[in-house]
């Protein structure tokens, strides 16, 4: 990262909180792994998000020297800020799985996205929040059973109490080559890029995989379905409300009509939502 021609250039880190109630994501961005940089990270996310009252990391350094002085603090403090800090057991990254999982999704397509572009330090925070806005608006599962509801049950709701499916309007920067655009367009490309690559894997994760030997559950009428679409805006879902089926000869169902504008798609081209 950088801020003036022939400033120095340092290496950014994302400090990733995910809520194991919730799985809510919070990105922070940090100057280096030091402890006083964690623990810096940790007072930002617990002053915006709330005190919370247990944490889990793996046994790095850092987190472990935070940890210290997070005890201290919270000693003289006690009666203000209880926090229990707990460490998972060395080379077991599965003790912690769902914040394993919080990392991996942001941080590959994160480094396909920036590629080898420098960024300033509020680009980079900039391009953070907005990635973390596109994490918190996936659909989780349904929230009521009424047909003509289409809002699934979302991270957002938890954070802000409604969906975080409004964005600032964007222009489609796609077609344009990167020495053109300006640094806040480039910012915006990266920001649908983001949401291109990523909101394509979260459709397949969300499509349960089953042995061949196992029959793979059919989709029922009036389900709440994610749609796959690759030329949605950052933060749009398209969903829908299945309305009618369509088996073939095996009496197997594998193209189905919903609600949203009345649209037949394939059964591949759709997840339904857990909760149905």
């Amino acid at each position: 990262m950088h801020r003036y021609r022939k400033a120095k250039i340092y290496k950014g880190y994302v400090c990733v909180f995910v809520c194991s109630a919730t799985k809510a994501i919070h990105l922070e961005a940090t100057s280096d792994l030091t402890s006083e940089a964690i623990l810096a990270a940790f007072k930002r996310f617990v002053s915006r998000r709330g005190r919370c009252s247990f944490t889990s990391s793996d046994q790095g350094t850092n987190f472990k020297g935070a940890s210290n002085q997070m005890l201290q603090f919270a000693q003289v403090a006690a009666q203000v800020l209880s926090i229990t800090w707990k460490f998972n057991p060395p080379g077991s990254p599965h003790f912690n799985g769902l914040a394993e999982a919080g990392v991996k999704s942001m941080k590959s397509h994160l480094y396909r996205t920036i590629g080898s572009q420098i960024l300033t330090y509020e680009e980079f925070s900039t391009i953070l929040t907005q990635i973390e806005a596109v994490l918190n608006s996936r659909p989780l599962s349904v929230i009521s059973a009424d047909p003509n509801d289409l809002q699934p049950l979302t991270p957002g709701h938890f954070l802000t109490l409604e969906p975080l499916t409004i964005g600032f309007p964007e222009s489609d920067l796609t077609s344009i080559p990167l020495n053109r655009l300006s640094r806040w367009q480039l910012i915006q490309r990266m920001h649908t890029d983001f949401w291109k690559r990523w909101s394509q894997e979260y459709v397949h994760l969300m499509q349960e995989r089953h042995k061949w030997t196992e029959p793979t559950p059919e989709i029922k009428l009036n389900s709440l379905v994610l749609i796959k679409h690759e030329t949605k805006s950052p933060l749009s879902w398209e969903l829908g409300r299945v309305i009618k089926l369509h088996p073939g000869k095996d009496n197997i169902v594998r193209v189905v009509t919903t609600a949203h504008g009345i649209l037949q798609r394939p059964v591949v081209k759709i997840c339904p939502l857990p909760g149905n």
